[in-house]
């Protein structure tokens, strides 16, 4: 048993909650439980009780009944969804529900770490077809959504270092990419974000002064961001060569 399903509880994430599941879920949420102690009753893993309860419509606004009827809802639309949208043929003998399974629940993952639902159904379509890139029109008809959703969506990726863009000459279209660095380069990408606010937060200590609590404040964050934006730069580094081998 490897780290993930000990974690799990023995069960390995994405396994299907029944409707006395949602039921308890519910009612930990009314005591007014958390993620990880309503997983623990359930023998679940947190995320699958987090991305229960955001997809339909948050701990405020769960109800098991309605979201047992939307997932019956969603597993009658999914195979008319594989017929419409076209699945690479990459003779690796997955099966199309299988997949379909994943993808939605790495678009969920990705959802809970804080990206937008757009951005995360594409670079989970990108990251699961086996040579990494899509064009926009194919992207479009993969996922059944609109050239402007994909544009935008392309574009804030891009800006946060997650797929990167080539351009095919011989077809006059650019073409997205996921390729073996893309984690590393969003890394990287996240280390300069943090380098920024450190800044920013250091400004503020000496805008309101050092010897006020304010400004206290804002340098302890200062410190603490440059610190550890240092021992993200270094881990990067160190274990770059799994990227790039």
């Amino acid at each position: 048993m490897n780290d993930l399903e000990r974690n799990a509880g023995g069960r390995m994430p994405g396994g299907r909650l029944t409707h006395q599941d949602r039921r308890q879920i519910a009612a930990g949420l009314a005591e007014g439980l958390g993620y990880a102690e309503i997983a623990r009753r359930l023998d679940r893993p947190t995320s699958t009780i987090s991305r229960e309860v955001q997809r339909n419509g948050g701990a405020r606004d769960y109800r098991a009944d309605r979201a047992q009827q939307a997932t019956a809802q969603r597993s009658r639309r999914q195979p008319a969804a594989a017929q419409t949208r076209p699945t690479p043929k990459t003779g690796y003998g997955r099966g199309v529900r299988t997949a379909r399974a994943f993808e939605e629940r790495m678009t969920d993952t990705l959802v809970l770490t804080g990206l937008p639902r757009m951005m995360a159904r594409i670079l989970t379509c990108l990251s699961v077809t086996d040579n990494g890139t899509l064009t926009a029109r194919e992207l479009t008809e993969r996922l059944g959504v609109s050239p402007a959703s994909v544009s935008t969506a392309v574009a804030y990726l891009e800006e946060q270092g997650l797929i990167r863009r080539e351009r095919d000459e011989r077809r006059r279209r650019d073409r997205y990419v996921v390729d073996n660095e893309v984690w590393y380069r969003s890394y990287l990408a996240s280390a300069e974000r943090n380098a920024m606010l450190a800044e920013t937060t250091l400004e503020g200590a000496r805008i309101f002064g050092a010897n006020t609590p304010t400004g206290r404040r804002m340098r302890t964050v200062a410190m603490f961001l440059h610190h550890t934006n240092q021992d993200m730069l270094a881990a990067a580094e160190r274990w770059r060569h799994l990227f790039t081998s």
